[in-house]
This record gives C-alpha cells, sequence and structure tokens, in this order.
C-alpha cells in the first residue's frame, strides 16, 4: 500500500541502522548532539512532525503536542513511559510504542551484576588495589554476603524482574516476588522488606511507585540486606538511602537509576558508603540498543501507514515489566 511520506523528528542518534529503515520511507530530522535537545529546540525541531521517536530524557507532554499539529505517533525508545502524557496523547488520538522485550534479559543481566558486585564489595575492593591497600590475603578483608542460597526479592514481577527470578535460581536462591505476580507466590511489600537479604526494584513508576522504598522501607530491611535498584530512580526516596546507608540501616545498594538523573559530581548521596552508582546502563548492549530502535522504527512505520503500532502503550497499565 502506498502512503505519502511524513516528517519525523527523532531526539537523538541512534546505533545500528534501523534510521536508515525510516529514512527509506520518510523524512528524518534527527538531533545530532550527545545530549538530548534542550526544551526549547525539542518544540521547535518536532514543531511539523507527524512521528516522534524520543527517549525516556525527553519529556512528552500537552505543551509538546499543542506545539505539533501534525503530530500522529510517538514511538519511546525504553520500556517504561512515564516521561509521557499518556492520557493526553489518547485524548488527542497519538499512538504511542514502547519497545519491551528485547532489553529484558539484557537489563536482567545488569541487575545481577549489581546483586553481585554490590553483595561482595567488588568496587571497594577493586579501587583497595589500585589505592595500595591490598598488603596480603587478609582472613577479615573485604568481606561480603553470600549470593548463593540468599533470598532475593524482587519488586514489581514483569517481565524484567521474573528475568532476574530465573537468574537466581542458578544461584539456589530464595525468591519473593512483590507486584502483578500470580497470587500464589505473590507476597505483600512489607513481608519481602523484612525477610529479603536481596531486594532488587522492576516496577514501572506511577503516582503509586514513587519513593515506594523510603525511610521506613529500609529500616525494616536487615542491616546485611543489599538494595538494588534497575527501575525508575524515583522508586527510591534518595535522603533516605543516604541515611540508610550511613547508619547501617541497610549494608549496600546498588543504583543503575537515580533521583535526579544523571547524579550531579556533588551530590550528597554519592558519599554514602557502599553505594555503586551507574549511568543508567540497563539495556546498554550492542544488540539490546539495536533492537530497541529497531521496535521503535517499527511502531513509527505503522502508525504513519495507518497501521496499528505492534508494541502499543494504553493508558491505564502502562510500562508494566
Amino acid at each position: 500500500m502506498m502512503h505519502s511520506m511524513a516528517n519525523c523528528f527523532v531526539t537523538r542518534e541512534l546505533p545500528g541502522s534501523a534510521l536508515e529503515r525510516l529514512a527509506a520511507e520518510h523524512g528524518v530530522d534527527a538531533w545530532d548532539g550527545d545530549l538530548p535537545p534542550p526544551r526549547e529546540d525539542l518544540l521547535e525541531r518536532a514543531r511539523d512532525a507527524e512521528g516522534l521517536l524520543c527517549l525516556l530524557t525527553d519529556q512528552i507532554d500537552a505543551e509538546l503536542f499543542d506545539h505539533c499539529p501534525d503530530l500522529r505517533a510517538v514511538a519511546n525508545l525504553a520500556v517504561g513511559t512515564d516521561n509521557i502524557d499518556l492520557e493526553e496523547a489518547a485524548r488527542r488520538g497519538i499512538a504511542v510504542g514502547n519497545t519491551p522485550g528485547v532489553l529484558t534479559e539484557t537489563t536482567a543481566d545488569l541487575a545481577f551484576a549489581l546483586i553481585l558486585a554490590c553483595s561482595r564489595g567488588l568496587l571497594q575492593a577493586a579501587a583497595a588495589v589500585r589505592a595500595g591497600e591490598w598488603r596480603t590475603w587478609e582472613p577479615a578483608g573485604w568481606l561480603g554476603h553470600d549470593v548463593h542460597g540468599a533470598t532475593l526479592g524482587i519488586v514489581g514481577a514483569g517481565q524484567i524482574g521474573k528475568a532476574v527470578a530465573r537468574r537466581a535460581q542458578g544461584f539456589g536462591m530464595r525468591v519473593l516476588l512483590n507486584g502483578s505476580a500470580p497470587a500464589p507466590d505473590r507476597v505483600s511489600l512489607e513481608e519481602l522488606l523484612t525477610e529479603s537479604d536481596i531486594v532488587s526494584l522492576h516496577a514501572p513508576l506511577s503516582a503509586e511507585t514513587r519513593h515506594l522504598i523510603d525511610a521506613d522501607a529500609m529500616r525494616s530491611m536487615k542491616p546485611t540486606a543489599v538494595l538494588v535498584n534497575t527501575g525508575r530512580g524515583e522508586l527510591v526516596d534518595p535522603k533516605a538511602l543516604r541515611r540508610a546507608l550511613e547508619e547501617g540501616w541497610i549494608a549496600a545498594a546498588g543504583l543503575d537509576v537515580t533521583e535526579p538523573e544523571p547524579l550531579p559530581r556533588d551530590d550528597p548521596l554519592l558519599s554514602a558508603p557502599n553505594l555503586t552508582v551507574l549511568p543508567h546502563i540497563g539495556s546498554a548492549s550492542h544488540a539490546a540498543r539495536e533492537a530497541m530502535a529497531g521496535l521503535a522504527v517499527d511502531n513509527l512505520l505503522a502508525a504513519l501507514a495507518g497501521r496499528p503500532m505492534p508494541h502499543p502503550v494504553g493508558v491505564p497499565a502502562a510500562g508494566r515489566g
């Protein structure tokens, strides 16, 4: 079926060849900076766009829709869609799509890497070597906590949470699930926090889950527990996390996402002990990022041709998994 060429704005250059597929059928204007387009530039460059391929760093809201009267489709290069006003998009008949599935295993790998690194203090031990602090084999030096046989609590049992649970089986772990898991496996958040040796966060960000892990939650965790967040930074109250680490409410934390993001170099949280922070690299493998770009382009091509997006996002249960 022939369809007319549409204007598309892409908010960052993407790895792989997906954008070439988009450019074969439509006009593509891609932001070429290393950083997200500033708000004014986003509004200006997207003004005539019918299709928008955006990242979780772009705020897509009523103001943007007002500026872009021709916009018909938004493809988010992410699973979560907390950067998009889904209700406003639905009201205006603008299709929204995401990139589920292809980053599931890659992000689960990263979550498990943080579980291992934080439980065993890998980054602190590696830093000690470079600082000249490794004098001999020490019977009481750099002691961490076992991962094998430990109890792992997964908050948000969507696709990524379930993939982490599968990895835990190989370590002989007991797994507790909270969130959208089927009833027999599900435990309350309270029970999960008090029982778990490691708590891994995979819940979508919403009004209900913002600062889900606050001071009370961390006080109820074991003092030997490790907290890992590869979901969204706002799931954890950063001030409470700093206190939890400084005062020993929990043993360690590993964050791939932060509030704000990125963390400024002088952010007080970075001075907390036993904290590992990564620059939001959960899906950062060559294969996963190229596949994400492919799905985002698939979503745009479908919507601009008048077909349903292969990976649409509805209003109520956005960002599951």
